[in-house]
C-alpha cells in the first residue's frame, strides 16, 4: 500500500473531527476570487519578481481626460460645510453627476456608460472624497456592489438592455437592500422570505415571489428609483426539506405595491442619503430576478464573487483619501500656525506624527494600488480585498485623528472653516460598512486566507470531504515539508526569490524573513488548535494582521518600483519598516496568548533574530518630517488625489500654502516681525514684495481663525438674559422634521432627483 494512502487512512477520522465543516454560505464565500501574491506571503515563499511583475497603473487617455476635467470641475463645485448644513448635494451637483455620467463608472460604453478600469474608478472615488465624502459616497455606491455590477455579470440580455443605459445615465438611481435588522454582519441569515406563487400581474398570470422584507442601513435609498433586493427564496410546493431555494437577488423599481421608501437615516448625520426599505406581500416577478430564474438561489454566491473584488475599491479609495486630506492639512497647518515662535510643525511630538503619517500612507496607497493593478490584470484576489478594505479605512481613520489632534482647538470648532471636522465624525462610517472590520480581521482576513491562501489545506479538506485517504495522504506529505521549510528559514533566514529593488534589498530580505516566520506560525496555530481557532478571534485576528502587514510592505516594494521616484526612498523605506515592526509585535502577542503548553519556548524559537525589526527612530521621522516640510514635490507625491475644493478652510489652507511657496525662506522673518509689531501692513512692507507679503499674511490669518456664530438673546443694556425663565408666550419648538417611527403608516415615495 503507498505511503501516502496509510497517512491519508490513519489521518482521516482525526482531521474529520478537526477540520470545521463548511456551509454552503461559507463555501461560497471561500471559491469567490482568486489569490495573488498574499498566496506567496501566507506560504512563506514570496517572489518579488511576480511581485512586480503586476506592472504599474495604467490610465486610458478618455479616463486621463475625464480625472483633469469632469472630478476638478465637480471638486470645485463642493463646498464641505455647506453641504454637510444642507445635510444633501445641491441639485446642480446632482445635475452634473448625471450629466457626466459619474454613476456609469463601470458601465461599459456599449451601454452609455463610461467603462472606466478598477484604478480610475477608484482614482474618481478618492479624489472626490478628499473634499467631501458625501459625494464620493454618492458616486461610488452606484459603481460597486449593486445592481448595475450584479447585471453586468449575471444579468439576462433583456434586463441589461434596459436597466445599464438607465442607470448610466442617471435616469434610474440604484439602492442595495441586504442588511436586515436581525442580520447584520451574518448576512446569510436575513429573516426575508419570499414564497413561490403564480398571480395575475400586469394583465397575465405570472409566477414570482411574494416577499416580506425589512432592511436598513441602504445607502440611496431615500432617493432611489430602483431596488435591488436580497432575500431568501422559498417553494412551499417541494417535499419538506427541500424548500428552501436560497437567497435571490432581484430588482424592484419605484414606486411597487407593498413597498415603503423614502425615509432617512442619519449616519453620523453625514449628507449622503442613507434609510430603510420596508415591504410587505411584495410581489417580484420571476424576470425581476436578476439573471431570471437560472439564478433563484444563486445570491450568495453572486455576492461573494463581486466582492472580491468591490471590497478593494471604493472604501479603501475613501480611506486613502481620508489620510491623504489628513497629512496635507497637517503638514500644511504646521508650518503656518506658530506658537513659542516657532511653525507648530517643527516641534517633535507634531513632527513625529506628521512623519507616521506620511510613511503609513505610503504602505497603505501602495497597496491599494497594487491591488487596483492586479484588478486590472483581470485577478479578484478576495483576500487581499478584504485587507484593503480594513486597513486603509483604519489607516483613514487614524489619519484624521493625528491631524484632529495637531489642529487643536482649530479641528473642533464647526463651520466653513473647519479643516477636518467633518471627517473626523464620518470615519467611523468607512469601518462598518460592507462587513465591519472587527469581523473581518478575524472572520475574512484569516479565516478565509487559511483556505485559500495556504497552499495545502484545501487540498486537505477536499480530500476529506471525498473521503479520499490517498489525496490526504498526498497533500499532507506536502504539508509536512511546507512546514519543514518555513521551520528552516524561520531559524536560519529565507532567502530572497527574484530581484527587489537595489535600493529595497535589505527590506526584502526582511519582508522574506518574516513571511517565513509568519507562515510556520499560522501552521502551528491551525495545527494545535484546529477548528477550534475559527472561534478563538482574538488569535485569528492577529494572523489576520500579520499577513496584512506582510502585505502591505510588500506592495510598498512594488510601488518603488513602478513609481521610480528615488525621492521617496525614505518614506518607502520607513514604511516598510514600520509595517514588518507592527507584524513582529503581533506575532509575539500571539504567542503569549497561544493556549498551549510550551507556547514562550515556541514563541522564543520561531521569533528568534527578530530583534533588528525596531521601529522608525526619532532622527528618522525628524528627517522625514524635514522633507515634508521643504519639498512640495515630495508632500505632491504622497497625495496625488487630494483635489481643489469648493469655497472653505482646505482651500484657504492651500492658498496660503501656494503664496508661501512664493515667499519661500522670507516667511520666517516675516512671522518674526509680525509678533513684534502685531500689524500685517506693517509686515508685510518689511519684506523684499510687500504685495505678496500682504496676502500671505492675510492668508495665513484667514487659516487661523475659526468660525463664530450669532449666540443666545441679551438684555437691552447688554447684560446676560436668564435662559432659565422662558418668556410667559413661548410655546414649545416644533420638531423640525417628521417624527420618528418603526413602522410608517403608508408608503411613501421619494421625489425624483432633479435631472434639469
Amino acid at each position: 500500500m503507498p505511503l501516502a494512502t496509510l497517512i491519508g487512512r490513519w489521518a482521516m477520522q482525526p482531521f474529520s473531527k478537526a477540520l470545521p465543516p463548511l456551509g454552503d454560505t461559507e463555501r461560497a464565500a471561500l471559491e469567490a476570487g482568486t489569490v495573488g501574491f498574499e498566496g506567496q506571503l501566507f506560504a512563506g515563499r514570496p517572489d518579488f519578481d511576480a511581485l512586480t511583475a503586476v506592472g504599474p497603473n495604467q490610465l486610458s487617455a478618455r479616463e486621463e481626460a475625464f480625472l483633469s476635467n469632469e472630478v476638478p470641475t465637480l471638486c470645485r463645485m463642493l463646498d464641505d460645510h455647506a453641504i454637510d448644513q444642507a445635510r444633501d448635494l445641491p441639485p446642480e451637483v446632482w445635475r452634473f453627476l448625471r450629466e457626466k455620467r459619474f454613476f456609469g463608472m463601470i458601465i461599459p460604453e456599449a451601454f452609455g456608460g463610461l467603462g472606466f478600469g478598477h484604478f480610475a474608478h477608484a482614482s474618481v472615488v478618492a479624489r472626490i472624497a478628499s473634499v467631501n465624502v458625501a459625494t464620493a459616497v454618492t458616486v461610488m455606491v452606484p459603481n460597486s456592489l449593486g445592481p448595475a455590477e450584479l447585471l453586468l455579470r449575471y444579468g439576462t440580455d433583456a434586463q441589461k438592455d434596459h436597466y445599464l443605459p438607465r442607470l448610466a445615465d442617471g435616469r434610474e438611481l440604484p439602492c442595495f437592500g441586504l442588511t436586515s435588522p436581525y442580520a447584520g454582519s451574518d448576512a446569510a441569515a436575513i429573516p426575508d422570505r419570499g414564497v413561490l406563487v403564480e398571480r395575475e400581474f400586469q394583465g397575465r398570470r405570472t409566477r414570482g415571489f411574494l416577499v416580506d422584507f425589512d432592511k436598513r442601513y441602504i445607502t440611496l435609498a431615500p432617493v432611489a428609483t430602483v431596488v435591488g433586493l436580497v432575500f431568501h427564496a422559498i417553494d412551499e410546493s417541494r417535499p419538506e426539506g427541500q424548500r428552501e431555494l436560497g437567497i435571490t437577488c432581484a430588482l424592484i423599481p419605484v414606486p411597487h405595491e407593498g413597498m415603503e421608501i423614502g425615509r432617512r437615516h442619519r449616519p453620523m448625520d453625514s449628507a449622503f442619503m442613507n434609510g430603510p426599505i420596508r415591504g410587505r406581500q411584495v410581489f417580484v416577478p420571476m424576470d425581476w430576478v436578476i439573471g431570471g430564474e437560472p439564478q433563484v438561489g444563486q445570491g450568495w454566491r453572486m455576492l461573494m464573487e463581486c466582492l472580491a473584488a468591490g471590497r478593494a475599491i471604493s472604501l479603501p479609495a475613501l480611506g486613502s483619501a481620508m489620510q491623504q486630506t489628513a497629512l496635507y492639512v497637517s503638514n500644511a497647518y504646521g508650518q503656518i500656525r506658530e506658537q513659542f515662535g516657532l511653525p507648530v510643525g517643527k516641534f517633535h511630538a507634531v513632527a513625529g506624527l506628521v512623519a507616521q503619517m506620511s510613511a503609513q500612507l505610503y504602505a497603505t496607497d501602495a497597496a491599494r494600488r497594487f491591488t487596483a493593478a492586479a484588478l486590472d490584470n483581470g485577478e479578484r484576489p478576495s483576500v487581499a480585498s478584504a485587507i484593503l478594505k480594513v486597513q486603509l479605512t483604519e489607516a483613514g481613520r487614524r489619519a484624521v485623528n493625528h491631524g484632529m489632534d495637531i489642529l487643536g482647538g482649530k479641528g473642533i470648532i464647526s463651520g466653513p472653516s473647519n479643516l477636518l471636522g467633518v471627517a473626523y465624525r464620518q470615519a467611523p462610517i468607512a469601518i462598518t460598512v460592507e462587513g465591519a472590520n472587527i469581523l473581518t480581521r478575524a472572520l475574512i482576513v484569516f479565516g478565509q486566507g487559511a483556505v485559500r491562501c495556504h497552499p495545502h489545506v484545501l487540498n486537505e479538506m477536499a480530500a476529506v470531504q471525498a473521503k479520499d485517504e490517498t489525496a490526504l495522504g498526498q497533500a499532507l506529505i506536502a504539508h509536512g515539508k511546507h512546514v519543514a521549510v518555513n521551520l528552516w528559514h524561520s531559524l536560519f533566514g529565507a532567502p530572497v526569490l527574484g530581484n527587489p529593488p537595489e535600493a529595497l534589498a535589505g527590506e526584502a530580505r526582511l519582508i522574506a524573513r518574516m513571511s517565513a516566520k509568519y507562515a510556520l506560525t499560522a501552521d502551528l496555530a491551525m495545527g494545535l488548535l484546529g477548528g477550534k481557532l475559527k472561534r478563538m478571534e482574538l488569535l485569528s485576528a492577529r494572523l489576520g494582521d500579520v499577513l496584512a502587514h506582510l502585505y502591505l510592505a510588500s506592495a510598498c516594494v512594488w510601488r518603488y518600483r513602478v513609481d521610480a521616484a528615488p525621492e521617496l526612498l525614505p518614506f518607502a523605506q520607513a514604511a516598510i519598516r514600520l509595517q514588518l515592526d507592527e507584524a513582529g509585535k503581533i506575532l509575539r502577542d500571539l504567542y503569549a496568548n497561544l493556549p498551549t503548553p510550551g507556547r514562550r519556548l515556541l514563541g522564543a524559537l520561531v521569533l528568534r533574530r527578530t530583534a533588528h525589526l525596531a521601529p522608525l527612530r526619532d532622527v528618522q521621522l525628524m528627517a522625514l518630517a524635514e522633507l515634508l516640510r521643504t519639498r512640495p514635490d515630495v508632500v505632491a507625491r504622497l497625495v496625488p488625489d487630494l483635489a481643489e475644493p469648493g469655497p472653505g478652510g482646505l482651500r484657504d489652507l492651500m492658498q496660503a500654502m501656494a503664496l508661501g511657496a512664493r515667499l519661500g525662506d522670507e516667511t520666517a522673518a516675516l512671522n518674526k516681525v509680525l509678533r513684534r509689531t502685531r500689524s500685517l501692513d506693517e509686515a508685510a512692507r518689511s519684506a523684499t514684495d510687500p504685495a505678496l507679503a500682504l496676502a500671505y499674511l492675510q492668508a495665513a490669518d484667514k487659516v487661523i481663525q475659526v468660525d463664530d456664530f450669532d449666540g443666545p438673546a441679551r438684555n437691552a443694556d447688554g447684560t446676560a438674559a436668564d435662559l432659565s425663565r422662558a418668556p410667559a408666550a413661548a410655546q414649545p419648538p416644533a420638531p423640525s422634521g417628521p417624527l420618528p417611527s418603526v413602522r410608517p403608516p403608508e408608503r411613501t415615495t421619494p421625489p425624483r432627483v432633479p435631472a434639469t
